[in-house]
């Protein structure tokens, strides 16, 4: 059985996902996709979505390892890997995915913190008096 691998990265979180072919399995950090989200629908549909868009939900196996971060860059970062492993998968799906903004890796990222300021562009309070 041949397993199609992507990465995916978005702010500081990094995702290694897996597909194959097979019943429709969604795990994440060995966990189910519902387990994992903990009850945030929303989160779990925009993970979900590039195997919603190429009609896949039913028929590919994912597996998905994510690391830093929060719940929803996490949840950003397997869904780019997941449309870059069905990219492997099938090459016919990138017209599906690349006109839905699935393949565009988000890169902002937390400005650092400058000297003399509160936070990357905070001043402190001015006093007149």
């Amino acid at each position: 059985m041949a397993k199609f691998y992507g990465t995916g990265r978005r702010k500081t979180a990094v995702a290694k996902v897996w597909v194959m072919p097979g019943s429709g399995k969604f795990t994440v950090n060995n966990q189910s996709a519902d387990e994992w989200c903990g009850g945030h629908l929303t989160i779990k549909q925009e993970m979900i979505s590039p195997l919603a868009i190429t009609k896949q939900l039913n028929s590919i196996d994912v597996i998905a390892v994510v690391k830093g971060g929060g719940y929803s860059a996490q949840a950003d970062a397997i869904k780019l890997g997941l449309s870059r492993a069905l990219i492997c998968f099938d090459a016919g799906f990138r017209a599906l995915l690349k006109p839905k903004g699935m393949l565009t890796r988000d890169s902002r990222i937390v400005e650092r913190k400058k000297y003399g300021k509160r936070k990357a562009r905070r001043s402190p309070q001015f006093s007149k008096r």
